[in-house]
């Protein structure tokens, strides 16, 4: 496979027996993806639900926090991730649940796992096969690294990144509207690259060139410091992806805006 983050269908209709599937199907506010995955999903693709098994219980760190380790591992091997082995996540949200799953693997360790481009519906657009009910893996042998690869900052560290990228849509990172969270605004001094800018016309990733002069509006391109968040650490992976296309090396904040307004006391910014 080539390098980089991101798979194309055909490329992953090449090597399918080859690779470990996840289907992270999820949208915000909708229901789980259980009942899609079993209508029909990449052939041998196991089903990974993004409350269950990519998040943590809501809190003080936020609607998504990071799940445990245990809780991560076991969600992992019964999907029949291996360590010797790449990894390929999709979802039918343009990347964002996919760009979760890859950002946690990554972070734990695994050294080979991409993003589906274009997901789900590339996937069926390009007319590769379709399996439908449920996919029972051979359990994996996944195990979380000590050192951590991707790297992560708390509340305390937010205020002095270098860039600090709020993934959100724009209305929502200016304070004028707040469908999801008690509080509107952003975190002060933070910039605004919204998931919609890493892609383009067809729901695929934007060429590298194109997301390097996204990010480069920003300033992530020289900064000494970059991190990324988003409402509840979910959708902050996309635009960490993006960046990590670009050739930009990015934190995530996962408590991220609803964590960050569980305390009153912390700054908030608005137009």
């Amino acid at each position: 496979m080539s390098d980089g983050p991101l798979i194309s269908p055909d490329e992953l209709a090449a090597g399918l027996d080859r690779v470990t599937v996840l289907d992270v199907r999820y949208l915000m506010g909708g229901p789980p993806g259980e009942e899609q995955h079993r209508a029909g999903h990449v052939p041998g693709a196991a089903y990974v639900d993004m409350d269950r098994d990519l998040a943590g219980p809501p809190g003080v760190g936020g609607r998504h926090p990071l799940p445990d380790e245990a809780r991560f591992t076991e969600a992992m091997r019964r999907a029949g991730v291996r360590a010797d082995r790449p990894v390929v996540a999709y979802d039918d949200w343009q990347g964002r649940g996919a760009a979760r799953a890859w950002w946690l693997l990554r972070h734990h360790g695994h050294p080979d796992v991409r993003v589906l481009d274009g997901g789900w519906s590339a996937w069926v657009a390009a007319g590769l096969p379709v399996e439908t009910g449920e996919v029972r893996s051979t359990t994996g042998d996944f195990v979380v690294a000590a050192d951590k690869q991707m790297p992560v900052i708390g509340p305390d560290d937010v205020l002095g990144v270098g860039v600090l990228v709020d993934a959100r849509a724009a209305e929502r990172w200016s304070g004028a509207v707040e469908p999801v969270d008690p509080v509107a605004g952003r975190i002060p001094g933070a910039v605004n690259v919204p998931t919609t800018e890493n892609l383009d016309a067809d729901g695929r990733f934007r060429s590298v060139d194109e997301l390097r002069a996204a990010y480069a509006r920003v300033g992530a391109d020289t900064a000494g410091s970059v991190a990324a968040y988003c409402g509840s650490g979910v959708t902050a992976a996309h635009d960490i992806l993006a960046m990590e296309v670009a050739g930009i090396r990015a934190a995530l904040y996962p408590g991220s805006w609803s964590g960050w307004i569980t305390d009153p006391d912390r700054p908030v910014e608005r137009d």
